[in-house]
C-alpha cells in the first residue's frame, strides 16, 4: 500500500517514522519553508540554513519523545527553532541594532534572500529594529512568535513550555516596552498609513 493512498496527520507522520524513518521527510516538506521564513527573519537569510537544518535533525532525533497531546507539529516546530535561536541572542541583538542602524541591505543577490530582506523590511523598520533590539529575549521571543509565525498564545505557551499566562504577559510587557521607545507611536499603524498614503 503506498503511503498516498492512507493520507495521514503530522502526529501519525512522526509516530510512523519511527518504524520508516524516510516518512519523516513529509514533515520537513510541509515545514521547512514556514520554518525557515521565521529563523531568516530573526537572524538574516545567511544563519537560517543552518538553524532550519538543527531545528528539523533536532526534531527528527526527538521524534519518539513528540506527544501530540501537548503540541501541534507546527508548534513543536517553532519551539525548537526558538531555542536554537535563543543560543544566537548576541547575533539577533547585533544584527535587529545594525538594522536599527542602516536599515536592510536590498542588494542581495538570490532571489530568496531578496524577498526575506523586503519582508524583513517592511516589518522591522529601523526604529523598530532597534528598540526590539531592546528586548529581553523571552519578551522578543513571544513578540516574534506572533508577529513572524503566528502562533496563538496556546501554540506559544506550548512551544516555549510556559503558562498561558506568561505569553500574555510578555506579550503585553514587549508591546508596552516598543511602545515607550517608539515614542507612543504604534509602527504597524504608521507603515499600513504610509501605504495608502
Amino acid at each position: 500500500m503506498s503511503w498516498a493512498a492512507h493520507p495521514v496527520g503530522d502526529a501519525e507522520v512522526i509516530q510512523l517514522s519511527l518504524d520508516e524513518s524516510e516518512r519523516f521527510s513529509a514533515i520537513f516538506d510541509t515545514y521547512f519553508g514556514e520554518i525557515h521564513r521565521y529563523v531568516a527573519q530573526r537572524l538574516g537569510a545567511d544563519h537560517a540554513e543552518d538553524i532550519v537544518a538543527e531545528t528539523f535533525l533536532t526534531a527528527f532525533r526527538k521524534r519518539a519523545r513528540y506527544d501530540p497531546s501537548l503540541a501541534s507539529v507546527r508548534a513543536w516546530l517553532y519551539g525548537i527553532a526558538t531555542n536554537l535561536i535563543g543560543k544566537h541572542r548576541r547575533f539577533e541583538v547585533r544584527t535587529l541594532r545594525a538594522l536599527g542602524r542602516y536599515g536592510v541591505d536590498t542588494d542581495i543577490p538570490g532571489h530568496e534572500e531578496q524577498v526575506a530582506a523586503q519582508v524583513s523590511a517592511e516589518s522591522l523598520r529601523p526604529s523598530l529594529a532597534a528598540a526590539m533590539a531592546g528586548l529581553n529575549q523571552r519578551d522578543r521571543d513571544v513578540l516574534l512568535l506572533v508577529a513572524l509565525a503566528g502562533l496563538s498564545h496556546e501554540e506559544i505557551a506550548t512551544a516555549l513550555d510556559i503558562p498561558y499566562g506568561t505569553v500574555g504577559s510578555r506579550l503585553n510587557r514587549a508591546r508596552k516596552k516598543l511602545r515607550a521607545t517608539l515614542g507612543g507611536t504604534n509602527p504597524i499603524l504608521e507603515s499600513e498609513e504610509a501605504g495608502r498614503g
